[in-house]
């Protein structure tokens, strides 16, 4: 994997990304060339136009992240990447129609917009087609050393056992443990030398995996393998990096405090978020003051009681704030105290299914963001009632009131819509992750990937 902005990203996929917008390009020359024969012009030379060139494709590609273009599914089959491609390559050409309505003037895009669409689509489809098989061979994944036989080697095993899995393990060495779950480990007394036995096997990494790590390390083997130039990773770093959350059932408080993250250079990042929030919630508010406008008249006509929803939420080190979004339930929806939203709930009324669903209902918590109670990227609010019984049932609960909430985060693009405790568990996973790990990178990634929760809602009620 290679780590950028302190967020990790699979070589395939980096270098899928990278295959895909030198192939848009292509597209998009191949579309200008074709138009300037079609009116008998001068192409010119590609120098004068590399800048529009690359423009164009980085929106296109930028439409591919946004849609998960690049997501686990989208890379093992065939048939899901070529509807998000579509998908993608059209939402691409219409930003692109669209800024060329703004900036005007001299330009090609226009005249070429359709002849750069069936274009992409076809290089596009046909380097899936060559590479598909190629992408989720071996020769994309590490050989990984277990160091350990136990349940924790046996979390590793069903996690290689995944299609979209980077590592395949090449061994697994049990150690002096109670109880071997992994059957066909080696056991650690009939390798003579260990550091041989990783470098025959090829192996780029080591995890350890133990149950028990007091009084068992065995430093001597590390210090073996270390200096062979393979690198050693502990189990709870190994999974934050391969799964992109915070593994609960083996972190302690050792390991946050230190392992890298929260890092103090935070100041400089934390002043652009707040800037992007005001400018992007005064422009948000602006365009979408019209829609809210609308459904707001809608609720109040499909059922009594207001057409807002306010509602206390936890907030920023644990401060409480109002929430406002349109309301979506029926105004007794919470008459024995805060529920948790289930599958066809009865208390949400027709218009609230529709706004729930495409997200409308979301859209007034924007002034919260301008207010600065909460940020457009950040972990979901929760009301005080559920924060309460989870923080006496989850450890490490508090932790995510350490960043400001938001109306997405990296929970929210990860995992479905939560209902119950261990919901909230699997979610928090996600959001020490981000509150961990956050740069501006993550949040960019994090709202491009907003739009395929929009356009695919996953678990919304």
């Amino acid at each position: 994997m290679i780590r950028l902005f302190k967020h990790y990203i699979p070589h395939a996929v980096l270098l899928l990304g990278l295959l895909d917008f030198g192939l848009l390009m292509l597209a998009g020359e191949l579309a200008w060339q074709l138009r300037a024969t079609q009116i008998a012009t001068d192409p010119g030379m590609l120098s004068d136009r590399w800048l529009p060139l690359m423009g164009s494709a980085a929106v296109v590609w930028l439409a591919m992240v946004a849609v998960g273009v690049y997501g686990p599914n989208a890379l093992r089959s065939l048939r899901f990447a070529g509807a998000r491609l579509l998908v993608a390559i059209s939402l691409g050409i219409i930003a692109l129609a669209f800024i060329d309505f703004l900036i005007g003037g001299e330009n090609f895009w226009r005249s070429t917009l359709l002849y750069a669409m069936g274009f992409a689509v076809l290089v596009l489809v046909v380097d899936r087609l060559l590479l598909n098989s190629f992408i989720g061979s071996s020769a994309f994944r590490r050989r990984v050393m277990v160091l350990g036989a136990g349940d924790r080697a046996q979390r590793l095993r069903e996690l290689a056992d995944r299609p979209e899995s980077g590592f395949a393990i090449a061994s697994y060495i049990a150690m002096s443990e109670p109880e071997r779950v992994v059957e066909e480990a080696i056991p650690r007394e009939a390798i003579h030398d260990l550091g041989r036995f990783v470098e025959n096997l090829g192996v780029s990494e080591v995890v350890l995996a133990l149950q028990e790590r007091r009084n068992s390390l065995p430093l001597s083997d590390l210090l073996r393998i270390k200096t062979k130039g393979v690198h050693v990773n502990d189990f709870s770093s190994f999974i934050e990096r391969e799964t992109g959350r915070v593994d609960l059932d083996t972190v302690n408080p050792s390991w946050l405090i230190f392992s890298d993250g929260f890092s103090s250079g935070r100041m400089f990042s934390s002043a652009m978020k707040r800037v992007f929030d005001i400018v992007a919630s005064l422009l948000l508010l602006l365009l979408t003051f019209p829609i809210i406008a609308i459904f707001a008249l809608l609720v109040k006509l499909d059922s009594k009681g207001p057409a807002f929803f306010r509602q206390k939420r936890v907030g920023l080190y644990g401060e409480p704030f109002h929430l406002i979004k349109l309301r979506s339930m029926r105004t007794d929806a919470e008459k024995d105290g805060s529920k948790w939203a289930e599958e066809n709930d009865p208390r949400i009324t027709r218009i609230g299914r529709f706004i729930r669903k495409v997200r409308i209902d979301e859209l007034p918590q924007t002034w919260s963001v301008l207010m600065g109670q909460m940020s457009f990227v950040g972990p979901r609010p929760e009301v005080p009632d559920f924060v309460d019984d989870l923080q006496s049932e989850i450890p490490f609960y508090g932790e995510r009131h350490m960043v400001k909430p938001g109306i997405t985060g990296w929970a929210q693009i990860n995992y479905p819509y939560g209902a119950s405790t261990e919901d909230s568990r699997k979610k928090l996973e996600y959001d020490l992750y981000y509150a961990k790990n956050y740069t501006p990178f993550l949040d960019f990634v994090i709202l491009l990937q907003t739009v395929r929760v929009i356009l695919w809602p996953e678990g919304a009620r």
